[in-house]
């Protein structure tokens, strides 16, 4: 090969290459405040991300979660079932407690305390008693998780705790904030799509209507993921069981969680919030 030849070959692949380097997707430019930043730890096609947004990746991914969990359902009201022994908890089992660590590490931004956590470990890698998992609860780390291995990028409020995104989804709602893929509805008005997510108090809050959001305070609250409209919707929750477990949950005749009247169909769980979340597809 003649050195003209070189080097035309040489010029070829540079162009080549800068080519494919200017074909990458761009990272998107902020638009919602600093609870989303942080993200060095996150997986480049979910960080940039390769792909638009997408309902079907969401439901996907949650589908896949729920079947290396064993494809568990529960659809009894809680506490009807007595609760595992804690050597028999699944997210102490090996293999799981990682991928509850996982969740967390992907779903918190870089450096939050939680993103080191497990299903058994705290920040310093020392288990914790299974009797305190009740300050670990890990289902809105499997939202967050769900979300951003979708592709939301920055568009989704990564938190450790539901009330987090349900107050600024509503807060957007109201002109307060902006940049959120979220959109708070009432049960009573929107008939919840695969990929939204429903949401219902729980202990002290188990009384939060669609009214009172959003709050000045923090709140106990669990969300899940649609991954079938049905009826009955499917669900999928994170640390249901302690574990990823699916969810059949009654709802109206078009769909909706509340009749008219804002009456909960589902006399086990009362929820009071579906999360609309704004897909680019």
């Amino acid at each position: 090969m003649t050195a003209s030849v070189r080097l035309s070959a040489f010029a070829f692949a540079l162009a080549a290459l800068a080519a494919g380097c200017a074909a990458l997707p761009r990272a998107p430019s902020r638009r919602a405040p600093g609870i989303a930043s942080g993200t060095d730890h996150v997986p480049p096609f979910a960080r940039i991300p390769y792909e638009p947004f997408s309902r079907a990746d969401a439901v996907a991914i949650a589908l896949r979660e729920w079947r290396l969990w064993g494809q568990k359902v529960d659809d009894d009201p809680p506490g009807n079932r007595p609760p595992p022994l804690p050597e028999d908890k699944p997210e102490r089992q090996p293999g799981l407690w990682q991928r509850v660590g996982e969740y967390w590490w992907t779903g918190q931004r870089t450096g939050a305390t939680e993103a080191a956590w497990t299903g058994t470990h705290d920040e310093n890698g020392k288990v914790f008693p299974a009797r305190e998992d009740g300050d670990y609860a890990w289902s809105a780390a499997f939202v967050s998780y769900v979300m951003r291995i979708a592709g939301a990028g920055d568009r989704f409020p990564y938190a450790a705790a539901h009330n987090t995104y349900i107050n600024l989804a509503r807060e957007q709602d109201l002109g307060r904030t902006a940049g959120w893929a979220l959109a708070a509805e009432a049960p009573e008005a929107y008939a919840p799509r695969p990929g939204d997510l429903i949401c219902a108090g729980r202990g002290g809050t188990a009384g939060m209507k669609f009214a009172d959001l959003p709050t000045a305070d923090t709140f106990t609250a669990h969300c899940a993921i649609v991954v079938d409209a049905g009826p009955p919707l499917s669900i999928i929750g994170g640390n249901v069981d302690d574990a990823v477990t699916l969810t059949h949950v009654p709802v109206t005749a078009d769909g909706r969680l509340a009749q008219p009247d804002g009456e909960v169909v589902d006399f086990r769980y009362p929820w009071f919030v579906v999360l609309k979340v704004l897909y680019d597809r």
